[in-house]
């Protein structure tokens, strides 16, 4: 059987990174979705087991502790994970995996699986990520502008991703996305 392929789109926050995974997967059948571990605490609208799963600080520390994360990272303050039995599961199955993670995260998984393919998503602007991060309405100035630090710092850092993608038009970043997983079983 043929070994899946694992896919990771990173992005600063207000990339675009969660909408266009959530758009991508309607639009490639068969490819699974992770769902991270996390401490922090749910957006309006986010279910546990959906969105993401929510754990306390202490629950976080003892998956780590035994091992159950095939990467994690602290972003903006909370903790975040990959479950690794998800992963190996699913890529021994033969099926195709989506992580919508941080840049710490893709750098350790390509790291542990060198074949992994990296997508970073771009704003086409720093004006226009600024933007976007005002007018999703989820943070306070002091996180803007920490978030607009932070993505300065991960933008210098999209040359070590395979695939860059500006996000001016959601429906072109998508199709370019998914021209990508296409792309990568073609060869």
């Amino acid at each position: 059987m043929k070994k899946g392929k694992l896919f990771v789109i990173s992005a600063p926050s207000g990339g675009g990174k969660s909408t266009i995974t959530r758009e991508l997967i309607k639009k490639a059948p068969g490819l699974s979705f992770s769902i991270s571990v996390t401490t922090r605490k749910p957006r309006p609208g986010e279910r546990n087991g959906k969105d993401y799963f929510f754990v306390t600080e202490k629950e976080f520390e003892k998956i780590k502790k035994e091992k159950g994360f095939l990467e994690f990272a602290n972003v903006h303050g909370y903790c975040y994970g990959t479950p690794k039995k998800f992963i190996e599961d699913h890529l021994k199955k033969g099926k195709d995996i989506l992580l919508d993670i941080d840049i710490q995260g893709g750098k350790q998984i390509k790291k542990i699986y060198p074949e992994s393919i990296l997508v970073f998503i771009v704003p086409p602007s720093f004006k226009v990520l600024e933007a976007r991060l005002r007018e999703r309405g989820k943070d306070d100035e002091a996180s803007i502008q920490k978030r607009l630090k932070r993505a300065k710092e991960e933008i210098k850092e999209a040359s070590l991703y395979d695939y860059l993608i500006v996000n001016d038009q959601l429906s072109s970043a998508v199709e370019r996305a998914r021209e990508i997983l296409i792309a990568e079983h073609s060869g």
